[in-house]
C-alpha cells in the first residue's frame, strides 16, 4: 500500500481510506449498506492487512452505530489506525440540540464518539458540514479545547466551501487555535468542481484533501452504460433516485474512456477511476466503502498500478467541468 503525507501533520496515511458508511445500515444509510458486526470485523482486518491505516467514520453514520461497529472491529489494532470521525451538522438522533456546532454539541458529540469507538482519542475530528446558525469562533474554540484536552489530535472539515475554509483558518490563526489539517470532500471524474477554488486553496494552505465518492456512488463502476438497462440491487436504481449530481450522458462518455483504458491495461473499470483521483493535487487519500469483502479486494487492486500522464490527460479532457470563473485557469498558469 502506498503512503502519502497528510498535509503538514507529519503523519503518513494510506492512499486508500476505509469508509464505514456501509456499517450498520440504519435509517437512510440503509442504501449505503447493511454491513453486520461479523462482516465488518472481516472487512476491517482485510483492509489493515493490506496496509490501509486510515479509516473514516462519523456520528451521523447510522446514528452512531457505524462507530460502535468500527470500535469493536478494531479491537487491539486501534493503535495502528488513523481514525477520522465527524461531528454532525444535522441531528443524528432526536433532540433539538443533538446536531449543529454549538459548544454543547461539539463536546458531547466527541465524548459520545470516543465511547462508541472504544478509544481515548480521535486522530482527526472533522466538522461534517457547515452550520449557518453557530459562529465559527464558538465552534473552533470548542475544537481547540478538545485538542488541548488530548481527546482529539488534529481537526478538519468536510463539505466546506473555499470561503468558509479560509474564514475558519483565519479565525484560528488570529486566536492561536489549532487549524484544520484536512478537507473531506466529494471528488471524482464526475464531480471535479473542487478544481475551481478548493484545490488551489488547499494547495496554498497545505491542507490534505480526503476524497469521498471517488466512484460517484458506483456510477463510474462500469455498471451503468449507454443504451443499456440500469442494474438492479445497486445504490442508484434510476436517474430520479440519484442523490449525487450528475448528467447521464457525461457519465456514459466518461465510462467509455475508462473502459478503453481498462481494456488496454487489462484491469477493471473502477480501478481506473480510483487511480485518476490520486493524480490530482492535494488528494492525500480516497475513501472506499465496501458492502462485502469482494468489493474491498477488488478496489485494493487499484494500488497495483498507476495511470500514465497521457492516460490522465485523456480522462481530464472527457471530464473537464464547466468553468464558472476562470480563476482556476489563471492559478494553474501562474504556477506552471
Amino acid at each position: 500500500m502506498r503512503m502519502r503525507w497528510l498535509g503538514k501533520t507529519g503523519l503518513q496515511v494510506s492512499e486508500l481510506c476505509l469508509g464505514t458508511a456501509t456499517f450498520g445500515g440504519l435509517g437512510h444509510f440503509k442504501v449505503s449498506g447493511e454491513v453486520s458486526q461479523e462482516e465488518a470485523n472481516c472487512i476491517v482486518k482485510t483492509a489493515m492487512d493490506a496496509g490501509i491505516n486510515l479509516i473514516n467514520t462519523a456520528e451521523l453514520y447510522s446514528g452512531g452505530l457505524a462507530e460502535e461497529i468500527l470500535g469493536i472491529a478494531l479491537g487491539s489494532a486501534r493503535k495502528n489506525a488513523i481514525i477520522i470521525s465527524k461531528v454532525a451538522h444535522v441531528p443524528p438522533v432526536p433532540g433539538v440540540n443533538a446536531g449543529g456546532y454549538s459548544r454543547k454539541h461539539v463536546i458531547e458529540a466527541c465524548e459520545g464518539s470516543l465511547r462508541r469507538l472504544r478509544t481515548d482519542y480521535i486522530d482527526i475530528y472533522e466538522l461534517h458540514g457547515m452550520d449557518p446558525h453557530t459562529p465559527l469562533e464558538i465552534t473552533l474554540r470548542a475544537l481547540d479545547d478538545l485538542v488541548r484536552q488530548g481527546k482529539v489530535r488534529y481537526i478538519g472539515c468536510s463539505n466546506f466551501t473555499a470561503w468558509m475554509l479560509m474564514k475558519a483558518l483565519g479565525i484560528s490563526n488570529e486566536h492561536g487555535w489549532d487549524k484544520f489539517v484536512t478537507l473531506e470532500a466529494m471528488y471524482s471524474l464526475a464531480e471535479r468542481s473542487l478544481d475551481q477554488e478548493l484545490i488551489p486553496a488547499c494547495e496554498d494552505q497545505g491542507i490534505a484533501v480526503v476524497a469521498y465518492s471517488p466512484l460517484h456512488a458506483g456510477l463510474l463502476s462500469g455498471k451503468y452504460r449507454r443504451n443499456q438497462p440500469w442494474p438492479t440491487g445497486t445504490r442508484i436504481q434510476s436517474v430520479e433516485e440519484a442523490q449525487w449530481p450528475f448528467e447521464p450522458e457525461q457519465i456514459y462518455t466518461i465510462v467509455d474512456v475508462l473502459d478503453e483504458i481498462a481494456g488496454e491495461r487489462n484491469v477493471a473499470v473502477p480501478q481506473v477511476a480510483l487511480n485518476y483521483v490520486l493524480t490530482k493535487p492535494c488528494i492525500c487519500s480516497l475513501i472506499i466503502g465496501a458492502r462485502n469483502i469482494s468489493q474491498l479486494t477488488a478496489n485494493l487492486k487499484a494500488m497495483d498500478w498507476q495511470l500514465t500522464a497521457e492516460e490522465t490527460k485523456r480522462l481530464d479532457k472527457v471530464s473537464e467541468p464547466e468553468q464558472l470563473y476562470r480563476s482556476a485557469f489563471y492559478w494553474r498558469r501562474s504556477i506552471s
